[in-house]
């Protein structure tokens, strides 16, 4: 029996933060007035039906630390020092906090698997989503059975960096470098991202094509900050 597995991404709007953080912050660590942030994650947890104590929040590092969980912390307390959650428990959200970085949403409907990773430049580099992908095998996923959804993040067009960082990244997650929209070394860490789920065998990826430095729907820290950060959720119904 399969399971029927959710995906959400949010944006700046809907919240009560105030400027710059305006106005869905759901990041607790960018100098927002932490009673407006909890608020917003109340809002999250009511409109996708998960509850107030059914979403797992990460303090993400830029690590390959992933986490196995089966249900939200101790009072609610984010799992700490770790960029990736997996978990075999339907109902449980996993959420990643983003505002250029790769949220990657990863579900395996037929084993009832699900994981969610924080995936920026460094991390990726040191293979957070491999990582992941291992969690979930681990607990009875197969690779051509995941579907992955890369949600809003900076775009290869708006991503520059020095050559030597472009190289750099590209030794370490083929597919990434890329030329930017002023003809200068960029890296698009989607690509890379996709190719490294192909190399893995899985295949049914999905990449929104939102820019977060082009959307000014959506937080950029990159674009401006300090600003607030979006979020991406992934659960099993």
């Amino acid at each position: 029996m399969t399971v029927r597995i959710r995906r959400v991404t949010t944006t700046r709007a809907g919240g009560v933060s105030a400027p710059p953080f305006d106005t869905f912050n759901l990041g607790d660590h960018v100098g927002d007035d932490p009673a407006a942030v909890a608020t917003n994650r109340r809002r999250l947890a009511a409109v996708t039906g998960l509850g107030d104590d059914g979403v797992v929040w990460m303090n993400q590092v830029h690590s390959d630390k992933v986490a196995v969980v089966d249900g939200p912390p101790h009072g609610g307390v984010p799992v700490d020092h770790t960029d990736g959650l997996v978990t075999r428990r339907p109902r449980l959200g996993l959420a990643v906090v983003t505002a250029d970085c790769v949220p990657v949403l990863l579900g395996d409907a037929r084993a009832g698997v699900v994981g969610a990773v924080h995936a920026g430049r460094v991390g990726a580099q040191r293979g957070i989503v491999i990582r992941a992908v291992e969690a979930m095998l681990d607990l009875g996923a197969h690779a051509e059975d995941i579907s992955v959804l890369l949600g809003p993040a900076v775009s290869g067009r708006n991503y520059e960096v020095p050559a030597e960082m472009a190289a750099e990244v590209e030794a370490h997650l083929p597919g990434s470098r890329t030329t930017t929209a002023r003809n200068t070394p960029g890296v698009d860490l989607r690509a890379g991202i996709a190719r490294q789920l192909t190399d893995l065998g899985v295949t049914a990826i999905d990449i929104d094509p939102r820019c977060t430095v082009a959307d000014r729907n959506l937080f950029s820290h990159r674009r401006g900050a300090p600003t607030g950060r979006l979020a991406s959720v992934v659960w099993m119904e």
